[in-house]
């Protein structure tokens, strides 16, 4: 059995009622809609059903939601159902249904970036060092999930492929970069899958979905696609339904060997016991106020976080926002001038529209633009936000924030084909939250506490220090008892 892409997409809605494998309710809080990853990995161990049934469970969602979501690229499906036959797997999620991320790399499939420059890339014959942790875990790979072009935007609307739309309302953005990711775990293709992060992708799209999602710390996860500009921004790991599946995924992908930065925290069970000192941020650096839905969902977070115990007061960002704004934004730009170069030396002529995306050129024409030094003193200002950003959480555990500025946008409305100035314009209030803590290389997390009148998830972003990924996951464990999310089904699901 193979299905190409373009078998996706001619694949008819008609197999909906595909089977599926069913959760049992769980002992806290009320029973998710779908099994997430730990209870499949369960049921299988139980031998309550086979990695065959699960799989071909898992081919049969693709086959009908992929023409409604167009989270997929790449199918695998063939090798899948090789694999889940062949009866020799093994790990924490042995059998367990999952797709890797088009920006990194998968032995035996290409990696296209999200990008038409990368449209005739051949299959892959090496893949990343976390890819391995994953295969280790007993994850089985059913395809790579779609991305924006390189990464760069906080939604998943490449020109070059379809736009990844939003379970709960086809009409938005399931975010960015790892929206694909985001968009197949929401509406229950597979229970999670692989993200990463380098300015809020795994946070963004967690929030835009209603799902649970934890950027690492810089230097705690085994490493993935190398890359240093002076301050290393991305970091990998997933989008879940539950905490325990990214606690126990986290804990199989984290670094133990000798020299690694941070002691390993294992997998996290329990929830929080302690009361935190919780500093509360509404407006973003910049002074521009989120919409009235954001504010609702922190200021609810805020209230809930209270009645456990914890002491919530006002805090102020450690930096000038709009200086942080224009240097993170050159230094995210230096990786689009190195694409426009590449491209351009390929294909021997300049780099066009025909190739790339017009944020992307105008990214490459930004750097093209500025003067000797400037982006080392860029990186100087950003290293300094970063200890600035510590010295900051030395007086507060926990910050609470939005993740974004409003609820998921609307399809159109912060693509790569927007005009570059104006496109700026709307990422000024739309993702004015969550970069700080990629450069201060700090753990942080999106918990889906607040849904809108609409139906649209918002979620709400806790970050912490660096290093303090365990009490990120105790806290998300207390919130998760406290307002349960998994129960909740978009419309767009199986």
């Amino acid at each position: 059995m193979h299905f190409s892409r373009r078998g996706l997409l001619a694949a008819s809605a008609a197999i909906a009622a595909a089977p599926s494998v069913q959760a049992k309710p769980r002992a806290a809080g009320q029973p998710a809609w779908t099994p997430d990853a730990t209870e499949i990995a369960g049921r299988i161990r139980r031998k309550e059903v086979s990695v065959a049934e699960v799989v071909e469970a898992a081919i049969r969602k693709a086959e009908a939601l992929q023409p409604k979501v167009g989270a997929i690229v790449t199918s695998d499906f063939d090798r899948a159902m090789d694999k889940a036959k062949g009866g020799q797997l093994s790990g924490p999620f042995a059998g367990v249904p999952f797709l890797i991320k088009d920006l990194d790399a998968y032995t035996g499939l290409p990696t296209r970036y999200g990008s038409r420059s990368s449209m005739g890339a051949r299959p892959e014959k090496a893949q990343t060092a976390f890819v391995d942790a994953y295969d280790r875990a007993g994850l089985l790979v059913i395809g790579k999930s779609s991305t924006p072009e390189y990464g760069f935007l906080p939604t998943t609307e490449p020109v070059g492929f379809l736009p990844t739309r939003n379970p709960w309302n086809l009409n938005h953005s399931s975010g960015g970069s790892s929206g694909g990711a985001a968009a197949a775990t929401a509406s229950g293709i597979v229970p999670f899958a692989h993200a990463s992060d380098g300015g809020g992708s795994i946070r963004i799209p967690a929030s835009n979905c209603g799902l649970f999602g934890l950027k690492p710390s810089r230097g705690r996860m085994i490493q993935g696609r190398p890359g240093d500009r002076g301050v290393d921004l991305s970091v990998a790991h997933c989008v879940s339904h539950s905490v325990r599946d990214s606690a126990a995924l986290f804990a199989a992908s984290e670094r133990t060997a000798a020299g690694s930065p941070f002691a390993p925290v294992g997998v996290v069970t329990d929830p929080l016991k302690k009361r935190l000192k919780v500093g509360l941020l509404i407006e973003t650096g910049t002074g521009q106020k989120p919409d009235a839905e954001v504010i609702a969902a922190v200021e609810g977070a805020a209230k809930l976080m209270a009645s456990l115990g914890h002491h919530v007061e006002p805090t102020h960002w450690p930096m000038d926002g709009a200086q942080f704004g224009r240097d993170f934004t050159a230094l995210w730009s230096t990786g689009a001038a190195e694409l426009a170069a590449g491209v351009s030396k390929a294909m021997k002529r300049k780099a066009d529209s025909s190739v790339l995306e017009p944020f992307t050129l105008g990214m490459a024409d930004l750097v093209a633009g500025l003067k000797p030094g400037d982006i080392e003193a860029a990186v100087g200002r950003l290293q300094a936000t970063a200890r600035a950003y510590d010295t900051w959480l030395t007086q507060y555990d926990i910050i609470l924030s939005p993740v974004l500025g409003s609820p998921p946008a609307e399809l159109g409305l912060v693509s790569g084909a927007v005009p570059f100035e104006t496109l700026q314009a709307r990422l000024m209030h739309y993702v004015g939250y969550t970069p700080v803590h990629n450069v201060a290389g700090a753990a942080a997390m999106s918990v889906p506490l607040h849904w809108t009148a609409q139906g649209l998830p918002v979620g709400v972003h806790f970050a912490a220090r660096m290093g303090a990924e365990k009490l990120l996951f105790q806290l998300a464990y207390q919130l998760e008892a406290a307002q349960p999310w998994a129960h909740r089904k978009p419309p767009t699901s199986l």
